[in-house]
């Protein structure tokens, strides 16, 4: 055993005492996160218009700030992103993350001094909770890969501008950096597809342990490596590797192909970071659900999903979630983001300790005929049948289609990108059907009711989703496919992509 190994293992059993500290403390901490956050913005232009100073209690708190989405706040992040300091918090941000809007174009993130060293302490934690668990501490010594965004900065009004990976590639601990790949000159390149060349060239030779980086864009490393090996396994290319890291969208949807590039069952620890903070992590390989993160500059609320869009919605903080429920995520950080609305939806999974898994995004539902249907819905519709019937799923994305030709009832259009197809198309859609009309009432009562039939699956080309990314200038990075779309945007634009065999 290394130095480094044994290191690993004592400070995994050290950091694993903390997190039992934090696990049981959890409401309380959050009670302390949010008493700190008010006071620290209290002087600033939102904690003034929103009376900081007059806030005691978290119903204080409800009345004098709003739920808003970045749109909404838009007003005081511009004024952020213009050089205004002590805006949202104070001082100015130690960064902007740059991330992917909708209606917005590009969306900047405010990054503070005191929220920044978070994302790197919960992406460590994951790490040694994993090492405390198992014991297999082995990959420190071995050599890791990021899947990640440029870590060349730009500067706005005097303060460093980039992608959250990119910008996070600036505070990976010194001890890790000697194992890391790829080298900072390929990690620059912005062509992705030029980018993923220059890293299986990298790492071809080398003996990955830890690989990581969100599933679809780990899946064309791992195809592009087999391809240039000739068509060998990823554990014959790797034969130590050992451990995936991912976050960023559901793996189950893509476990069995990248388990199948791999060839064998990989350990996983999955990990929820967003530019607005780090939520969450897995810290256990037995239980389900992702720790969340209760004492890290992070003061969450909760909005039940199906209220969302009411005029006055039940507004909750910890102490009174529900199992098993959907809610929207809200969030109130040190980084001077209020009220803000992620547009992710969450559900606990357990309470002692507080976990939870991601079940979809707000705005990524169909709901064109009052059936409301859920990311996570259509995800486990789609991945059991596909399990059951041996099919292999690469991407898909959902969207109504309301007004069918020659008078026929509308329906959902499921695009399908499958590795390996099924033996009848129409049988197993009818399947697919049938576990969605079991998961969603208001579905099941549309279907029986003839508004809607039954959803038709379209089988698209190899490769559609990697060409309508690339056609879009998404290809890469963070950028995902939505699964659920409530027009017909992307399905339009994947109509070209169908499979006439």
């Amino acid at each position: 055993m290394g130095l480094k190994v044994a290191l690993s293992k004592i400070f995994a059993w050290y950091v694993n005492k903390q997190l039992n500290t934090i696990r049981q403390n959890a409401e309380a901490l959050q009670q302390k996160t949010f008493s700190n956050l008010i006071y620290n913005a209290k002087n600033t232009v939102f904690g003034a218009d929103h009376n900081f100073a007059g806030i005691e209690s978290y119903e204080d708190f409800k009345k004098q700030v709003p739920v808003r989405d970045y749109e909404e706040l838009r007003p005081y992040i511009d004024r952020v992103v213009n050089g205004e300091p002590n805006v949202m918090w104070p001082g100015k941000p130690a960064y902007l993350a740059k991330t992917s809007g909708t209606t917005s174009g590009v969306k900047y993130i405010p990054i503070s001094a005191e929220s920044m060293p978070e994302h790197i302490k919960a992406a460590r934690n994951a790490l040694l909770s994993y090492i405390h668990e198992t014991g297999k501490a082995d990959f420190v010594d071995g050599k890791m890969i990021f899947l990640q965004g440029s870590p060349i900065l730009d500067e706005k009004h005097g303060v460093q501008t980039g992608r959250l990976s990119g910008i996070v590639a600036h505070h990976v601990p010194a001890y890790l950096q000697k194992n890391r790949l790829p080298s900072y000159e390929t990690n620059c390149i912005d062509d992705w597809e030029e980018k993923i060349d220059a890293i299986v060239q990298e790492t071809a030779k080398e003996d990955m342990q830890l690989i990581s980086g969100i599933p679809p864009w780990c899946q064309m490393y791992f195809d592009r490596l087999s391809a240039v090996s000739g068509g060998k396994k990823i554990k014959d290319i790797f034969p130590n590797f050992k451990l995936y890291v991912h976050g960023g969208v559901n793996y189950e949807p893509y476990r069995a192909r990248m388990e199948e590039s791999i060839g064998f069952k990989i350990d996983s620890i999955e990990t929820y970071p967003a530019s607005e903070g780090f939520i969450a992590f897995q810290d256990s390989q037995k239980e389900k659900g992702l720790l969340l993160m209760v004492d890290a500059g992070i003061f969450y609320e909760f909005i039940p999903s199906d209220e969302y869009f009411n005029d006055n919605p039940t507004r909750i903080n910890l102490k009174d979630v529900e199992l098993d429920k959907n809610y929207a995520l809200i969030m109130n950080t040190s980084a001077g983001l209020w009220g803000y609305s992620l547009g992710d939806t969450i559900k606990f999974v357990s309470k002692n300790p507080y976990k939870i898994v991601v079940s979809g995004r707000i705005k990524h539902y169909i709901s064109a005929f009052g059936e409301h249907v859920i990311g996570e819905e259509v995800e486990q519709s789609l991945m059991g049948v596909a399990t059951e019937e041996g099919v292999d799923v690469i991407e898909f994305t959902v969207a109504p289609q309301v007004a069918p030709a020659n008078n026929l009832l509308p329906y959902h259009e499921w695009f399908i990108e499958f590795g390996k197809e099924p033996k009848n198309l129409e049988a197993f859609a009818l399947k697919v059907d049938k576990a969605l009309q079991q998961k969603n009432i208001y579905y099941f009562d549309l279907i029986v009711g003839n508004i809607l039939q039954p959803l038709i699956v379209r089988s698209l080309k190899k490769d559609t989703f990697i060409n309508y990314m690339r056609s879009q200038g998404k290809l890469g990075g963070q950028n995902k496919v939505p699964r659920l779309s409530n027009d017909r945007k992307i399905a339009n634009e994947l109509t070209t992509y169908i499979s006439l065999k």
